[in-house]
């Protein structure tokens, strides 16, 4: 089973995506913001990543580069 990351700060953002995703037989990760993004790919073989860009702490573009 292929698994995706979605990161976005905003929680009905992420229930959608998430929706769809597992209706298509995907496992999902969920994360809040950048920090907890790095630690969840670092953690797993994710392979695919939906990232926001602009969330509070470590945005999207710094998340992508710590990944």
């Amino acid at each position: 089973m292929s698994k995706i990351l979605i990161v976005d700060d905003e929680k009905g953002i992420r229930d959608v995506l998430k929706e769809y995703a597992e209706f298509n037989g995907y496992e999902v990760f969920e994360a809040t913001n950048g920090f907890e993004s790095v630690n969840i790919a670092k953690n797993n073989e994710i392979d695919l990543i939906v990232m926001d860009i602009m969330m509070p702490g470590l945005d999207g573009f710094s998340a992508v580069k710590e990944i």
